[in-house]
């Protein structure tokens, strides 16, 4: 369900009320029930129809065929405000994904689809993770994994996500940047049924520019993981210059871009794609997409949210956990 205090509740509400997202998946929400009730009067959305409580859940979770509420209580649903950042909200939202996960875990469910989470609450709740991808990968024992963002305008993995800037130069290396590489050829086989072409972006500008620019990262880590790329098979470019990598003539013929770091790929992702791009964790033991927003505290509970980014994310899931063919 997200943060209590962002847009996630009313998103659910509506995913659960949607007859064309039911068709594609049987929906089951971890959250909590009074929350949803009180954002449901709030906002003017159908209550949820179906309920589960946490002591049945085991013996109902492989019978559902109907959207449904799995309630997981320990939330006053009154004793916060909606858009407010706040710890209370944070520790929930993490409560809910750690039941998400371990239901995925133990095949309860084919997949996990998450709606934001705000980092200042979890902090506040004492959480020391900065994101979605870092929790499920320790969560799940990853042994490597990668944010993957998927739109049909443009697709791209990261090497790095939630750090600072000052701090990327230092987390290159070359079996990084082929982990990235492989997890993101993989997935997109799986999604188009083909071998992906993808190209790997420079991290400084006009990709060093043969080491004027930088420390030489281009020279030592991004050129030799794209040469054992190319030795083990795959089908990858660069390193790209990141300003010119995703002009129109370049996105129609590369399947996946591989970013050094979190602007490099994400501003022309919310640019493109903001409304319908679907962010994902690659290399877990489990299916997890999420939407590509935050909490938008500045308009939660207001009926305003725009559910396309989850629908999206609840139809990918759906893909990626279907049988390959």
């Amino acid at each position: 369900m997200g943060d209590p205090a962002g847009v996630g509740p009313e998103l659910c509400l509506r995913a659960l009320a949607d007859r064309e997202l039911s068709e594609v998946a049987h929906l089951v929400v971890f959250g909590d029930l009074a929350v949803l009730r009180h954002c449901a009067a709030v906002v003017g959305l159908p209550e949820p129809r179906r309920v589960i409580q946490e002591n049945r859940w085991p013996d109902v979770c492989k019978k559902l065929d109907e959207p449904a509420l799995l309630d997981i209580r320990g939330f006053d649903a009154l004793g916060f405000e909606p858009g407010k950042v706040s710890g209370k909200t944070g520790a929930a939202a993490y409560r809910y994904i750690k039941k998400s996960i371990s239901a995925a875990l133990d095949r309860q469910i084919d997949a996990v689809v998450t709606a934001p989470i705000n980092k200042e609450a979890l902090h506040a709740a004492g959480v020391d993770f900065p994101g979605h991808t870092e929790i499920f990968a320790a969560e799940t024992r990853a042994r490597k994994a990668c944010m993957f963002q998927y739109s049909q305008e443009v697709r791209a993995s990261f090497v790095t996500v939630h750090v600072g800037y000052h701090e990327v130069p230092h987390l290159l290396s070359v079996d990084r940047i082929m982990d990235v590489i492989e997890l993101t050829a993989a997935a997109l086989q799986r999604i188009n049924g083909r071998p992906a072409r993808l190209a790997v972006l420079g991290l400084n500008p006009h990709a060093g520019e043969n080491g004027l620019f930088g420390n030489r990262e281009e020279e030592r880590f991004i050129i030799p993981a794209i040469q054992l790329a190319k030795k083990k098979g795959y089908d990858v470019e660069g390193p790209l210059p990141p300003d010119t990598a995703f002009i129109p003539a370049k996105r129609k013929v590369i399947d996946g871009f591989i970013c050094m770091y979190h602007d490099q790929g994400h501003i022309p992702l919310k640019a493109l794609a903001f409304d319908s791009a679907v962010n994902t964790t690659l290399g877990l033991p489990i299916i997890r997409t999420s939407v590509d927003h935050g909490t938008a505290c500045d308009i939660a509970w207001q009926g305003k949210a725009d559910p396309g980014s989850l629908f999206s994310a609840v139809r990918l899931a759906a893909k990626l956990s279907s049988p390959v063919k």
